[in-house]
């Protein structure tokens, strides 16, 4: 699991660069820096709309003595897109308005409960409940 973070933080950084020198080539460099901070924008507007929308939510359910499970998935969707939105490039952009858009983010969740399913299975990840 390491071994693939270590990559993709070398790897990320580098498609990233490559990405902005080839748009820079072809869509000039102020229509460039315009784009990234263009989407920096948009994306911390939907990632404060699409937070507060889940922490209202999440009161909802807690009122309602609902344990808010999918909205916790949505929360860690939201910040993760929100992070990678604020980070300057396209490919970063790309990933997190796919987490920040409900609809699209319905697969990575999917994914994650898949994840959190198997960590549990194999006893790496264990679920510790108060009564």
């Amino acid at each position: 699991m390491y071994r693939i973070l270590v990559l993709l933080l070398i790897i990320i950084p580098a498609a990233e660069i490559a990405v902005l020198i080839l748009s820079g080539n072809y869509l000039g460099f102020w229509v460039t820096v315009g784009l990234v901070i263009l989407t920096g924008v948009i994306g911390a507007w939907l990632a404060k709309k699409e937070g507060l929308h889940t922490l209202r939510v999440a009161q909802l359910q807690m009122q309602n003595r609902e344990v808010p499970s999918g909205i916790i998935l949505d929360g860690l969707c939201i910040l993760v897109g929100g992070v990678l939105l604020l980070t300057p490039g396209f490919i970063t952009d790309f990933i997190g308005f796919y987490l920040l858009i409900p609809k699209t983010r319905g697969t990575v969740k999917a994914l994650m409960v898949k994840a959190f399913q198997k960590l549990i299975q194999n006893g790496s990840f264990v679920i510790i409940s108060r009564k």
